[in-house]
């Protein structure tokens, strides 16, 4: 590797500490399913419980993981809070997620 690319990994240190540290805090099954639901949208805590099917605590502990992390924001109205993807990089990556691992393939047609 020559001195320029060098000197350009390191000036990116910051975003590929970013990057590894959003891959660890996504990388349990649940959290990617929340992510799946999530997509491009915003859900209050409640509405991800329902879609994803566990409960309220459990949810709630891993949001605040994400949220830790910076993966994800929130938003309190009265007494609901609200969630959606925080970084523009990770709502790409979220988007090639869901497109790879979350959406299913369309079945072939037998004529």
């Amino acid at each position: 590797m020559n001195t320029a690319n060098n000197a350009q990994l390191i000036l990116h240190e910051e975003d590929i500490d970013l990057a590894s540290r959003s891959l660890k805090a996504i990388a349990h099954p649940l959290r990617l399913k929340i992510l799946c639901t999530l997509g491009d949208g915003e859900l209050s805590v409640q509405d991800l419980v329902e879609a994803v099917g566990t409960s309220q605590s459990n949810i709630s502990q891993h949001l605040a993981i994400m949220k830790d992390k910076g993966i994800l924001a929130s938003r309190k109205d009265a007494n609901r809070v609200f969630y959606r993807v925080g970084d523009v990089r990770t709502l790409r990556l979220v988007a090639m997620m869901r497109e790879v691992f979350c959406e299913r393939p369309a079945r072939k047609s037998r004529h």
